[in-house]
């Protein structure tokens, strides 16, 4: 087998990527992009595969979700704040409902680019080329805009930096304090229809209250205040990834320096194509979406390239078969990966398998669909006695109306409301914070059961 290098994928196939009218220019791009900063660091990377290896053993539980794609156009530190808070919310939640740590994983600061189902799309009997995010063309349905661009790579780069930064400010600056973020799921709670949350809620505030009365407070106990957060994206424009991916001179090994754990998709998983090459050779943490066309003899030859050591932490195994399929397809692969001893994180992505096209015409994901996905996940994971170790949404905390259902509501008729996607429909921040309570409530069910074995034996 030949050595692996950094740019060892450009001698394999490749799909789901730009072919760029102007080379001089993309190699303009791709050589300044190499000298710039990493934007994460080798060992924040090594730190949440240790956490990711702690997901897979039942003792935390991942929240991975973000947005469908990052946009240049809605680009904002209000956005930015909105999407943090709402995952500290449903970290909160499902902390007390899993009593395990949560490890906080955004879709943010590279999440630019997305794959296509088609190459080209019509509107109107035109047919142009595909939007695949801002790293790569534009939204606008002309010519001109459809045309791949390398100079967006710098673009992508800044928006992500500056995202960081945020990121980190938020993180330990205060924002994150416990009894802050509490407060503000409580405020969810006071809405009407959702009595039901009100009690969780109840019981995170007696904790708090216990912890105070003990001495344990924000002041005395620097976990109360901070979080570690971290970023993923899909690793699909493989120029960009490439240029920001260094030797960490602490180990010796290459680092994926574009965020702190990158995924492969279910359409460019091919074991021998360009992206598994690419995510084989670097030491970040690698997930691997899982669809209804994965065999048992793919996943075993993707393990072996993509983990050949076994190492814990190193592989997350993203399901996303869509509601009333996880019992068609999750158990062969939980067997497979049984029958090669693998060490895999499981988590469930509620969101892709459950895409429809509404009556008035927009792209929706039904709540209840998204819902139903994820209780399939976790009885699946109860039968085979095997841990379901996370989720993975497209969400936002900003109040858009893109997927049906939840405590608002939203009917396809509301939907042209404020749908903002520039891509792929995503929950709100009401939809995202129910979907955590109810989470919570799988979670713990899961807890007592396995306690109620302990006593018993």
């Amino acid at each position: 087998m030949s050595e692996w290098t950094k740019s060892s994928w450009r001698a394999k196939p490749r799909i789901q990527m730009p072919d760029y009218p102007d080379q001089q220019a993309l190699q303009l791009v791709e050589a300044q992009l190499s000298k710039f900063p990493l934007l994460v660091f080798a060992g924040e990377a090594r730190r949440l595969k240790k956490h990711l290896a702690a997901a897979a053993r039942g003792e935390a539980f991942l929240l991975q979700g973000g947005d469908c794609a990052e946009s240049f156009e809605q680009f904002s530190s209000d956005a930015i704040r909105d999407t943090f808070k709402i995952m500290l919310q449903m970290a909160i939640v499902l902390t007390h409902g899993a009593k395990v740590p949560v490890i906080k994983v955004g879709r943010m600061a590279g999440q630019f680019a997305k794959p296509r189902s088609a190459p080209t799309e019509v509107i109107d009997g035109v047919e142009l080329p595909s939007y695949r995010g801002d790293i790569i063309n534009d939204l606008d349905f002309t010519s001109a805009a459809r045309i791949p661009d390398p100079s967006k790579m710098m673009r992508a780069y800044t928006q992500a930096a500056a995202t960081l930064n945020l990121l980190r400010a938020f993180s330990t600056g205060g924002y994150a304090d416990v009894h802050q973020v509490h407060s503000w799921t409580l405020g969810f709670t006071e809405t009407e229809k959702v009595d039901r949350y009100r009690e969780i809620a109840n019981r995170i505030s007696d904790t708090l209250d216990f912890m105070a009365a003990a001495g344990v407070t924000s002041d005395t106990a620097h976990t109360l205040k901070t979080v570690e957060f971290y970023t993923s994206h899909e690793s699909l424009l493989l120029e960009y990834e490439e240029a920001l991916t260094r030797v960490d001179s602490t180990t010796g090994k290459w680092l994926a320096g574009s965020g702190h754990m990158i995924w492969i998709g279910d359409r460019t998983r091919q074991p021998d194509g360009a992206h598994v090459e690419f995510a084989s050779g670097v030491q970040n943490p690698i997930g691997l979406k899982c669809g209804p066309s994965m065999t048992a003899s793919d996943l075993k030859a993707l393990m072996a390239k993509l983990n050949p050591s076994n190492e814990e932490g190193r592989l997350t195994l993203i399901a996303r078969f869509g509601a009333g399929s996880v019992g068609d397809h999750l158990p062969r692969l939980i067997k497979a990966v049984q029958e090669e001893g693998a060490n895999v994180l499981w988590t469930c992505d509620a969101m892709h398998g459950n895409t429809i096209k509404s009556s008035t015409g927009y792209k929706t994901r039904p709540f209840e669909s998204v819902l139903r996905e994820v209780r399939e996940f976790f009885a699946v994971h109860g039968a085979e006695g095997t841990v379901p170790g996370g989720v993975h949404f497209e969400m936002t905390g900003q109040d858009v109306t893109e997927c049906t259902g939840g405590v608002r509501a939203v009917s396809e008729e509301d939907l042209s409301d404020r749908y903002h996607t520039a891509c792929d429909p995503r929950l709100n921040a009401s939809q995202s914070l129910e979907l955590a309570f109810l989470v919570a409530e799988e979670l713990t069910q899961r807890r007592n059961k396995a306690n109620a074995e302990a006593v018993g034996a």
